[in-house]
């Protein structure tokens, strides 16, 4: 299913991870690392356009308000 998933919406399955890595107690980040780091150069602006529409906020506010410090200021550098 997750393949699938993946295969029918690249952008949507990727903006659902990212926000379930920061979503409640506590941040998955290796997979927030690994997400924004390894679709950076691929299609981490359709993820990010697709993350707002799915959760009404935007990928940077998020982070902002789950990160902290270097941590928080590296990945904000990278997702713009």
């Amino acid at each position: 299913f997750v393949a699938v998933q993946c295969a029918l919406n690249r952008p949507a399955f990727f903006a659902e991870r990212l926000y379930h890595s920061m979503k409640g107690a506590g941040t998955d980040d290796s997979t927030l690392i690994r997400i924004v780091a390894t679709r950076s150069e691929i299609d981490l602006v359709q993820i990010k356009q697709m993350f707002t529409q799915m959760y009404q906020k935007t990928l940077a506010t998020m982070i902002a308000s789950d990160t902290s410090g270097d941590y928080r200021r590296l990945l904000l550098a990278i997702v713009g």
